[in-house]
């Protein structure tokens, strides 16, 4: 007669599928609150406990987001640096290389969570190429982004595509006459900040260079207002962003704006994000950032 054994039966992590990243795309981008989307995951999933075990994968991880110290020895760091000319209370993250003199400068533009520790240390990044690089916190007017992404999320759910690219126009326009600054202004943007840099393409003329990852096209009646010149960077399993690419490339073409685009084949919307698990991937990451910085030195020298 065989034992039953007391061991305790360990559970599998269940397999992250395509399904799942979708639906969290959809969750982060406002098509449900969490208590729908963790009820569907546990659909996918097969259960509840089963959806928690996933939820860390499909989840930003900002314990690896430093990439780059806050305090590393080679920069100068400022905090709440304060955009004037713009909405009462904009501020944003500055940082630049110690002992420059003056450098072209860069915006960097946030996904729709806000000024997240993963867009600071993106800013750190582009600082050590060799600019003056600044997050701005499009919520700082409505008191600066919460550390609850959900709550980051609703709140720039309620800030108006007007109201954002006057921000991130007025940022700009700082940053040309900013001391330590060239006169020359790039902007990079991620998701919501990559849609928002082809609206500041469009309405801010002084803009030089805009480099937009996987951000929603403006319409095809703006086009024609851009002087900047673009990097478009795509994700090839991204149906929802991607389905507006055909239209504003023809809209591109026609009204003769420079521009590169890239669409990397097998990979998800938010691939160059390295504190999420489930969709970055490091081979497009690295290769969109090596054409990302080769392409604003190019503008911006």
């Amino acid at each position: 007669m065989s034992k039953k054994s007391d061991a305790p039966v360990e559970m599998q992590t269940p397999t992250l599928t395509r399904d799942m990243i979708s639906l969290y795309d959809t969750f982060t981008h406002g098509g449900m609150d969490r208590r729908s989307f963790m009820n569907h995951l546990a659909a996918l999933a097969g259960s509840t406990t089963a959806a928690m075990a996933l939820l860390p994968m499909l989840s930003n991880d900002y314990a690896r987001a430093e990439t780059i110290k806050p305090d590393d020895p080679r920069l100068i760091i400022e905090e709440n640096v304060a955009v004037t000319g713009a909405d009462k209370g904009l501020t944003g993250y500055l940082a630049r290389p110690k002992d420059a003199k003056r450098l072209p400068a860069v915006v960097v533009i946030h996904e729709n969570r806000g000024l997240n520790p993963h867009i600071k240390d993106i800013t750190r990044r582009i600082a050590l190429e060799g600019y003056l690089a600044f997050g701005v916190d499009i919520l700082s007017p409505e008191g600066g982004t919460p550390s609850n992404e959900d709550q980051a999320r609703d709140m720039i759910g309620k800030v108006s595509g007007d109201a954002a690219e006057a921000r991130a126009s007025a940022t700009v326009r700082f940053l040309n006459t900013y001391p330590q600054s060239t006169g020359k202004v790039g902007a990079i943007g991620f998701c919501w900040g990559g849609g928002l840099v082809n609206r500041l393409a469009a309405g801010e003329p002084s803009l030089k260079a805009g480099v937009s990852y996987y951000g929603g096209q403006i319409p095809a009646a703006r086009v024609a207002s851009i002087k900047a010149a673009l990097l478009l960077h795509y994700a090839g399993l991204d149906q929802r962003i991607n389905a507006g690419i055909a239209d504003y490339k023809a809209a591109l073409d026609q009204a003769k704006i420079r521009y590169e685009m890239f669409i990397y084949d097998g990979v998800d919307h938010a691939f160059n994000n390295d504190t999420n698990a489930a969709r970055y991937n490091k081979d497009a990451a690295d290769l969109a950032w090596s054409r990302s910085m080769a392409f604003l030195k190019k503008e911006l020298s």
